[in-house]
């Protein structure tokens, strides 16, 4: 038994042809023709490493806690295989295996091998920093990120001058290798894992010029969150997005290629996926994380070619998540699913289209909880703005590249654990990071069916009701911890409660009424950062929009001016 995961990093599907997308991927229209396509695969937990943390564990991640490595407790499918005879074998140039929030998840695996150098990987060392070209109109977001990562990006860049040096180029290739040294041998497991097209866009010009673009055209560097990058700019950077996507495809067409040469084709399971998608201006947002979990970041691509059933050129509705790819792996190995997966193998989906779940949850630690059924996305947000009822549960306290701080740890509990820390306590930390506060969003509804962009949110409080009860199972089943129900107003469901909260639009921060939450929000962070708020009119009227934007005319100038305008846009934001 062989089988193949080929993963694409941020893989939006909406600009896949098979998916309907306008980028170039006539090699994924070949593979949805010889393999299975699901329309309804969604993610689990995000972004990065929560994504991978249930590739290994088959069971959410969001619910206890945000990014970090695999605890010492966690089940891992890739060992699992590995211990039982299955070699596995990783090969990638995503940075974060390597830093401190992901460094547990790489050795579980055979063997593995890395490819340095994306996204400002601290490789290359050089004292003299490159100069970098200001342009006056970006915003202190872009200004932060050139400090650091962007500079050290620019580095690593000029140590990879042809394609042939590409990350992308010598990670496929490196995967290429495993095959031809191995494609003879049985009982292996081969992950191939690209961080492309995952920003910053740094394309070869042999897929930009298919876009009429040029490198020296955009740094590839986009900032999150809304109205980034901005005006002309916005075009460009999709097109940079795109091209990058016709290289993942080229390289995805090299490695089916490979497969069918070596006679691995027929025999060989062959997984396409990614962890999530990314905004580019749709919902008038760009990036991740922030924002309410849309469908372009939860419902990704997902193909699979399973050598039993030999379906091919089929499209599945089945309602699937990231939990089931390491349940899927188990069941074709033949190796036992511990009582903590809560993933289900895809088989039944892929051969007769069967239903596998009815729901499934989906968000960020600290964010919504979102659940959907295929026909409605439903987005509840917490029924508190403070994080009084919400908890990192962890006996590994780090984050993407730095250990907790110590002003976190003053106020540990030992909690007694949950199923899946199989008997082992965990430390229970208050969560502090601040950057996520989904109350100013509410609750949302969708009907994804006949309004698959999500334009429009219903207001539907006998759905939205059933919705909110459909997550109490899934969170039982996954052990979610008890405040989580008081948090989510999940203890005592009530539809006036409930209709009572949507109305609740109006906040009061200092003395002054808002207008709405995100207003609030903004004046507490523009006090925060000294705004005299005694020049603002204790007027009838809520604040508005307006009101706050004067307020930091009046407070601020520079670059502290450019970076609060920028930090209020988003605050501002409530859709």
């Amino acid at each position: 038994m062989k089988a193949v995961m080929l993963m694409f990093d941020t893989l939006t599907r909406n600009h896949l042809a098979p998916y309907g997308g306008d980028a170039i991927t006539p090699n994924f229209t070949r593979l949805a023709q010889e393999s299975t396509q699901f329309d309804n695969f969604y993610v689990g937990s995000m972004p990065c490493m929560p994504a991978r943390r249930e590739l290994h564990t088959g069971r959410y991640n969001f619910l206890h806690r945000s990014w970090g490595p695999l605890e010492p407790f966690d089940f891992s499918a890739m060992q699992a295989l590995h211990q039982h005879g299955i070699h596995t074998h990783m090969v990638t140039d995503h940075k974060h295996y390597w830093r401190d929030g992901g460094a547990t998840y790489h050795t579980r695996y055979s063997t593995f091998e890395f490819i340095r150098g994306q996204e400002g990987d601290c490789w290359k060392g050089q004292v003299e920093k490159p100069h970098i070209h200001w342009q006056g109109n970006e915003d202190e977001e872009t200004l932060r990120r050139r400090a650091g990562r962007m500079t050290q990006d620019l580095i690593n860049r000029a140590a990879k001058p042809t394609q042939q040096e590409h990350f992308t180029h010598r990670t496929i290739g490196a995967g290429m290798e495993f095959l031809e040294t191995n494609h003879q041998q049985d009982n292996w497991f081969l992950q191939i894992e690209c961080f492309d097209p995952h920003e910053p866009f740094f394309v070869p010009e042999k897929y930009l010029a298919q876009y009429g673009c040029t490198a020296e055209e955009f740094d590839g560097w986009v900032p999150y969150y809304c109205g980034a990058p901005g005006g002309k700019e916005d075009d460009k950077a999709r097109k940079f997005y795109q091209a990058l996507m016709t290289m993942c495809d080229d390289y995805l067409g090299q490695v089916m290629d490979k497969l069918k040469a070596l006679d691995l084709w027929d025999d060989t399971l062959f997984i396409v996926c990614t962890d999530h998608g990314f905004l580019l201006g749709e919902h008038d947002w760009w990036g991740k994380n922030i924002m309410p979990v849309y469908n372009e970041i939860a419902n990704t691509p997902f193909f699979i070619r399973d050598p039993r059933s030999q379906t091919q050129g089929q499209r599945r509705s089945a309602l699937a998540q990231t939990i089931d790819i390491p349940a899927t792996l188990l069941e074709y190995f033949d190796v036992p699913r511990p009582p903590t997966m809560t993933g289900q193998p895809l088989r039944p989906a892929i051969e007769r289209d069967d239903a596998i779940r009815d729901y499934a949850l989906f968000g960020y630690f600290g964010g919504h909880i979102n659940i959907t059924d295929g026909e409605y996305v439903y987005m509840r947000c917490p029924r508190e703005q403070d994080k009084a009822h919400l908890f990192e549960y962890t006996l590994m306290p780090t984050r993407i590249d730095s250990p907790f701080k110590l002003s976190e740890l003053n106020n540990i509990r030992i909690h007694p654990g949950f199923d899946f820390t199989q008997g082992a306590q965990v430390m229970q930390i208050p969560a502090s990071f601040g950057y996520l506060n989904p109350w100013r969003f509410g609750d949302k509804l969708f009907d994804v069916k006949h309004d698959p962009g999500q334009l429009q949110s219903l207001e539907n409080s006998t759905l939205s009701s059933i919705y909110a009860q459909a997550m109490i199972p899934l969170m039982q089943q996954h052990d979610a911890p008890p405040e989580l129900y008081t948090r989510f107003g999940l203890d005592s469901l009530n539809a006036e409660d409930d209709r009572l909260f949507a109305q609740q639009v109006n906040a009061e921060v200092a003395g002054y009424r808002c207008a709405h939450a995100g207003i609030g929000e903004a004046l507490t962070f523009l006090m925060r950062n000294g705004a005299d708020v005694s020049t603002l009119s204790h007027q009838a009227q809520p604040l508005e929009e307006a009101d706050i934007y004067a307020l930091i005319d009046r407070c601020f100038t520079d670059d502290k001016h450019r970076a609060m305008v920028y930090q209020t846009r988003l605050l501002l934001r409530t859709a």
